[in-house]
């Protein structure tokens, strides 16, 4: 069963408000950070191989060979087959994401469906696919489908976020801190957003001093 959707700025607000009221660590967060972004995007092949393309490069270069892709149409899974290896090779990928890409465009996901599908059910569809790790699918979920209920613990700005806000003696790991947020539902993606906005507030003032 798909549970409630971030569609709107009021869903965001909605949420803030209600971490804001169940943990006062929130509402010190949310004070200094001020109204949380939507950060909504659209769902599809072209997000999936987007985050891709992102793993493990800087935001310049990810935009560089993204707009090469995008140059050279082949942001859809049958244009991503029809390159093939060496010619996602030639457009700027890797050898492991270009190999990657190919097992996104040939595993033929139907992604009208997962917009249907409970959260669990996307991780599991999405991570099937060699190259999709459980953070890009949960993020997918999050941002992609809208999902208000889930979170990204493997996430180091996240866990980062955590360990100031909370005043933990180290930066909690992907398994304890899933276990924390586990107290922040129904409206886990909306915290998400609450802590890296945090983040940036947080690394923003150190920057500073």
């Amino acid at each position: 069963m798909v549970g409630r959707l971030i569609e709107t700025e009021a869903c965001v607000a909605e949420g803030a408000d209600w971490l804001a009221r169940t943990e006062p660590r929130f509402a010190h967060a949310l004070e200094q950070t001020g109204p949380l972004p939507l950060r909504r995007k659209p769902d599809g092949f072209a997000q999936l191989l987007s985050a891709i393309v992102s793993q493990q490069v800087s935001v310049a270069s990810a935009r560089a060979i993204w707009g090469k892709l995008e140059e050279a149409g082949a942001v859809t899974p049958d244009a991503v087959w029809a390159c093939g290896q060496d010619g996602l090779r030639d457009l700027g990928l890797s050898r492991q994401k270009a190999r990657y890409a190919c097992a996104l465009a040939e595993a033929s996901i139907d992604y009208d469906a997962l917009r249907d599908e409970p959260d669990d059910e996307v991780i599991k569809t999405l991570t099937a696919v060699t190259g999709v790790g459980v953070w890009t699918a949960e993020i997918y979920a999050m941002f992609s489908l809208g999902r208000a209920d889930v979170f990204a613990p493997g996430d180091l700005a996240l866990q980062e976020s955590a360990r100031m806000l909370f005043d933990l003696p180290e930066r909690p790991k992907e398994k304890p801190l899933r276990q924390m947020a586990e107290a922040w539902s129904p409206w886990r993606s909306v915290a998400a957003r609450a802590l890296w906005a945090y983040y940036h507030v947080a690394k923003d003032r150190e920057g500073i001093a």
